[in-house]
C-alpha cells in the first residue's frame, strides 16, 4: 500500500498534509479515476490492484466531495478526482501520458522551476519500486494467512506424498494457494505466472520459522507484563526422529486469572550438565525469558529420561534458587511418582496402562467387551461392578487410584483381551487383535502383576495426600499440614519392609494363581546373570529389585517435591476466605507468608495487613457466601485494597501443583489434542506453537516485517 499520492510530482506531504483515499473497488468508477489522472502507469492495472496499492490525496478532489472533521475524513461514494496540474483528457476518451505533458510544460515555461533529470528518474523509480515492495508484502501476507489458517485447524501444510526436492506438489498449502488465485488474488497469480510456483518447500520452512519466532516474542512479552511465572514441562516427544521437551509457562495475568501458555519445544539431545546448560541457555538467550522471575518448576518424569530431567531441574534451582521444584498439576501424584521410577517392572506397568487406555478408547465395542468381562468377575457385587464400569469409561489410568483399580479389574482385563485376540466371531481387525495380544502378554507376566501390587500398596499412603493437594483450597491447605504424617507412615513401611513385602508377595502370588500365571523371576534378569531358573527365589528377587527401591523412591521424591518453601507457599492458601472461615479461631501463619517477603510491595506492613484481612473474613454474616477457591479470591473487588495479600495470592497462583480452573487449562488440552491427533510425520514445532496459541494476538503485518528482515534476499517478480 502506498503512503503517498500516486500522482507524480504531487506536492502533498509533510509541508502540505492531505488525506489519502483508495481507488474505488467498482470497475467503472476506477476506470474514471484513471482517465482523470492521465497516468499511463495505471492504465494496465486491475481495479483490485489499484484498490490495494494506490491512493490519491485530497488535493485532487473538489471540497464538496469530501466530508469530515479533525478526527476523520471521508470521501463521498460518487466522488471523482478533477483537480490536476495537467491538461484535461481529450473528448474522444484517449488518455495522454502525463509525463510527456509535464516535460513539455517544463521546456516551454521558463518561469517554472526546472526539475533535474536525476530527480525525475528518482521520482520515477519511487513510483515503481514502492508498489513492487508493497506487492511483495501482500504476497507474503497471503502466504502467512494460509499457513495460519492451516495451523489453527491442525491441518498439516504438506501432504503424505510431498517430497521437498519436488516442491510442495498437491499439498494442503498449495491447494489453498491455488484456491486463493482462483478467487482473484492477483498478487499470488502474478507470482505463479512468473515463477511457476507460489511458494517453494524451502520458503514454507522459512515461513514456519518466522511464525515460531513471532509467537515466542508475543508470549514472552505477555509473561513479562505479568511478572512472576513458573516453568512446566511435559513428557518428551519425538519430532523428526529427535527428542524434544515441551515447555509451558504458568502466570497470573492482569485480570488476576491463572494462565498457562505452551511456549514451544526444546531439543533434548545430549546428557548431564551440558544438556541442562543448553536448555537454560535457549530459554534465556533464544526465547528471552527473565529466569530471575521464575518462582516454580514442575516436570513430568519418565523412567528412561528420569536422570536427564532431574539434572535439568537441579541446575535450574541451583542457578535460580527461587524456582521451587513442585508437582505438575496435570498429572496425579501417584502416576507421576511411578513414571519417574527407572525399574523394569514399574515401567512395564506404566507403559501397559497407556496401551490399555489407547486400546479401549478407540472403540465403544471394545469398551462393552471389557464391561461384560467385569460383570463375569463380579456376579455377586452388582453395585461395585457398576462403579468399575463407570470408572473404565473415563481416563482411569491417570486417576489417583489407578493402581488400585487396575488390580481390581486385572482378571477381567486379561479375559477381555484374550477374547479379542482369539477373535472367534471375526469381529475384530488384524491390528486390534495384534494390540490385544501385546497387552495380554504384558498382563500375563508375573513381573507386571508383582509390580502392580507393590505400587498399589506402597502408594496407598500417598493417594489421599495427592488427591487433596491438587483439590480445593481447603483440601490443599490441609494436605500441606499433613505431609509429616504421610512421610512418617512411609518410613514405618521402609523400616519394616520384610514384613510388608511378605504380604505384598502373597497377594501377587494369589492373584497370579487365579489368572494361571507362573510365578518366576524375569527372564531378562536371569540372562544377564546367567543364572539357572530356580537358582534365585522370586520372593527375595522382588523384595530387592522392586519393593525396597519403590518405597525408597517414593520417600525421596516426596521430600524433594514438597520442600519447606513449597509447603509454606501451599499453606498460604489459608488466605482464601473459605479457609479462614473454617479456621476462624486462628489467624493465618505469618511465617508461611514470609516466604514471599522479597516479592511483595511493602513487607513492613505485612503483619497489620494480614490481621485486617483475617478480621474481614473471620466473621461470616447470615446467608453470606465466602470465596472458596484461589481463583474466586483473586477476582474479589476488595483485594486491591490489600496489596500485599494480592501479591501473595498471585504468587501462590503460579504454583504448578495447584489444579487450574477448567477455563484456564486450555493450553494443555490443546497440546494433548495436537499430539494425539496429528500423525508423527506431520508434527511440527512451529505449527504446534501456532495451533496452541492462535489467540495470542499476533498480526500478519509484523510477521511479514520479521520475514523481510530475516530473509532480505528475494526473487524479483518481473
Amino acid at each position: 500500500m502506498q503512503n503517498h499520492c500516486a500522482v507524480p510530482n504531487c506536492t502533498s506531504g509533510k509541508s502540505d498534509p492531505q488525506p489519502l483515499f483508495r481507488f474505488p473497488h467498482d470497475p467503472e468508477r476506477s476506470k474514471k479515476w484513471v482517465e482523470k489522472c492521465q497516468m499511463e502507469d495505471l492504465v494496465d492495472k486491475s481495479p483490485d490492484q489499484l484498490y490495494r496499492y494506490y491512493r490519491l490525496c485530497g488535493k485532487h478532489f473538489e471540497t464538496s466531495w469530501i466530508d469530515g472533521d479533525a478526527q476523520s475524513t471521508v470521501l463521498k461514494d460518487d466522488a471523482i478526482p478533477t483537480i490536476f496540474d495537467v491538461p484535461s483528457p481529450p473528448q474522444n476518451g484517449q488518455v495522454k501520458r502525463s509525463k510527456e505533458a509535464t516535460k513539455d510544460d517544463e521546456t516551454k515555461s521558463k518561469g517554472r522551476k526546472k526539475i533535474k533529470k536525476s530527480q525525475a528518474e528518482t521520482a520515477k523509480e519511487d513510483v515503481q519500486t514502492v508498489p513492487e515492495e508493497e506487492e511483495y508484502k501482500e504476497y507474503l501476507k497471503s502466504l502467512f494467512e494460509v499457513l495460519v489458517l492451516l495451523a489453527e485447524q491442525s491441518i498439516p501444510p504438506t501432504g503424505p506424498g510431498d517430497d521437498k526436492q519436488d516442491g510442495l506438489g498437491s499439498s494442503n498449502f498449495q491447494a489453498l494457494l491455488e484456491y486463493r488465485m482462483n478467487c482473484g488474488d492477483e498478487v499470488l497469480k502474478k507470482r505463479y505466472d512468473v515463477n511457476k510456483e507460489c511458494c517453494s518447500s524451502a520458503q514454507l520452512d522459512q515461513l514456519i520459522e518466522v511464525c515460531e519466532k513471532c509467537i515466542h516474542s508475543k508470549l514472552v512479552e505477555e509473561v513479562k507484563q505479568n511478572g512472576f511465572f513458573s516453568v512446566l514441562t511435559n513428557d518428551l516427544v519425538k519430532l523428526s526422529g529427535e527428542w524434544y521437551l515441551p515447555v509451558f509457562l504458568r502466570y497470573v495475568d492482569q485480570s488476576n486469572c491463572q494462565r498457562e501458555r505452551f511456549v514451544g519445544f526444546l531439543s533434548f539431545e545430549g546428557d548431564g550438565d551440558a544438556l541442562a546448560e543448553k536448555l537454560l541457555s535457549e530459554m534465556t538467550d533464544k526465547w528471552g525469558l527473565d529466569m530471575e522471575q521464575c518462582r516454580g518448576q514442575a516436570h513430568s518424569f519418565s523412567g528412561t529420561h528420569f536422570s536427564k530431567i532431574k539434572t535439568f531441574a537441579a541446575k535450574l534451582m541451583e542457578r535460580y534458587p527461587m524456582a521451587v521444584l513442585a508437582l505438575r498439576s496435570t498429572r496425579a501424584l501417584n502416576v507421576s511418582l511411578a513414571g519417574g521410577m527407572a525399574l523394569s517392572g514399574v515401567q512395564l506397568v506404566t507403559s501397559t496402562l497407556k496401551k490399555i487406555e489407547s486400546f479401549f478408547g478407540q472403540s465403544a465395542l471394545l469398551q462393552l467387551e471389557l464391561e461384560h468381562a467385569i460383570s463375569i468377575f463380579h456376579p455377586d457385587k452388582e453395585e461395585r461392578a457398576k462403579e468399575l464400569k463407570e470408572i473404565c469409561r473415563t481416563s482411569w489410568t491417570g486417576r489417583h487410584d489407578a493402581f488400585e483399580v487396575a488390580v481390581e479389574i486385572l482378571e477381567a482385563l486379561l479375559l477381555c483381551v484374550d477374547s479379542v485376540h482369539d477373535n472367534e466371531d471375526m469381529r475384530w481387525s488384524d491390528q486390534v487383535t495384534h494390540n490385544a495380544l501385546e497387552i495380554s502378554k504384558a498382563l500375563a507376566d508375573f513381573e507386571f502383576v508383582m509390580a502392580l501390587v507393590v505400587l498399589k500398596n506402597a502408594m496407598t499412603l500417598t493417594r489421599a495426600f495427592g488427591k487433596n493437594v491438587q483439590g480445593k483450597a481447603t483440601d490443599a491447605h490441609f494436605a500441606a499440614t499433613s505431609l509429616k504424617a504421610v512421610l512418617h507412615s512411609l518410613k514405618e513401611v521402609s523400616d519394616n519392609i520384610d514384613v510388608y513385602h511378605e504380604f505384598w508377595n502373597d497377594e501377587a502370588v494369589n492373584l497370579a494363581a487365579a489368572m494361571e500365571i507362573p510365578v518366576k523371576v524375569p527372564r531378562s534378569f536371569l540372562r544377564k546373570r546367567r543364572s539357572e531358573p530356580g537358582a534365585i527365589q522370586p520372593e527375595s528377587y522382588y523384595k530387592e529389585h522392586l519393593s525396597v527401591p519403590v518405597v525408597s523412591h517414593v520417600i525421596k521424591e516426596m521430600n524433594e517435591l514438597f520442600c519447606e518453601d513449597h509447603l509454606k507457599a501451599l499453606r498460604c492458601l489459608s488466605l482464601v476466605p473459605a479457609v479462614i472461615e473454617q479456621h476462624k479461631s486462628t489467624e493465618p501463619e505469618e511465617e508461611s507468608v514470609q516466604v514471599f517477603k522479597n516479592d511483595i510491595p511493602n513487607a513492613g506492613t505485612l503483619s497489620a495487613e494480614l490481621h485486617c484481612w483475617w478480621v474481614k473474613w473471620s466473621k461470616k454474616g447470615k446467608g453470606e457466601t465466602f470465596p472458596s477457591s484461589l481463583h474466586e479470591t483473586l477476582q474479589l473487588g476488595d483485594v486491591k485494597f490489600f496489596p500485599n495479600m494480592l501479591a501473595v495470592l498471585r504468587l501462590v497462583g503460579i504454583l504448578p501443583t495447584l489444579a487450574l480452573e477448567d477455563s484456564c487449562d486450555a493450553s494443555y488440552k490443546r497440546f494433548q489434542m495436537y499430539m494425539e491427533n496429528t500423525p508423527d510425520k506431520f508434527t511440527s514445532k512451529g505449527l504446534a506453537l501456532l495451533n496452541m496459541n492462535y489467540d495470542v494476538g499476533y498480526d500478519l503485518d509484523s510477521m511479514v516485517e520479521v520475514y523481510m528482515k530475516t530473509y532480505p534476499d528475494r526473487e524479483e517478480v518481473s
